[in-house]
């Protein structure tokens, strides 16, 4: 049994495709994931399942969808690749001083060749973009959400629906891969705790 992570996309912005953390959770373990557990309202589950990750991403968004009425792109990776990307990660110093400013872009596909380089012409707010390991790491000095990288945007450079959280979500979601609770890092992180792991119902027949 591998852990994973998925990153849903676009969920409880604005009071809008509003899923519940605990009830993403108890889907999870209604689905036959095992030990899943999520981290602050943006969309971030972990969980234990045998299936590959592309079985997984496919049951998982399935199970969103009928469960909450609506579609949710989402992200999955596993554990060794979650370990890999932020081990991996380039921008280690504006990480340690604005962790909240430092962003884990994931994309469903592979970037297309050239994207860093494509978002780079486009970065009018002193970004600072960089590829490592299949995924993109954004640096807004002045807050992602002052910057004129639009999700639109990125979406057509990189090729493919993109999600992206900041290194605090990166490093939590990585402890709790390792079983533990992530520490609190600020306010901005602090929004929801980690939900309980939650087991399997047995009575779905189904298995993770």
């Amino acid at each position: 049994m591998d852990r994973m992570v998925a990153l849903l996309r676009g969920v409880n912005v604005g009071g809008h495709r509003k899923v519940p953390m605990a009830d993403l959770s108890a889907l999870a373990g209604d689905m036959g994931f095992r030990d899943a557990a999520t981290w602050i309202q943006s969309g971030n589950l972990v969980f234990g399942t045998s299936l590959a990750p592309a079985a997984a991403a496919a049951r998982l968004a399935r199970g969103i969808e009928e469960r909450f009425g609506f579609p949710v792109d989402l992200v999955l990776r596993t554990g060794a690749q979650w370990r890999r990307l932020a081990a991996g990660n380039p921008l280690p110093e504006a990480s340690a001083a604005a962790p909240d400013r430092v962003m884990l872009l994931l994309s469903r596909e592979p970037p297309l060749p050239g994207a860093a380089a494509a978002l780079r012409e486009r970065a009018r707010d002193g970004e600072r973009i960089e590829a490592a390991a299949g995924a993109l790491w954004i640096h807004h000095p002045a807050g992602a959400g002052k910057s004129r990288l639009t999700p639109a945007l990125v979406d057509r450079l990189v090729g493919s629906p993109t999600t992206a959280r900041n290194w605090t979500t990166v490093r939590a979601l990585g402890e709790m891969l390792e079983g533990r609770s992530p520490v609190r890092r600020g306010p901005r992180e602090a929004s929801s705790p980690p939900s309980p792991p939650t087991r399997p119902t047995p009575s779905r027949g189904r298995r993770g």
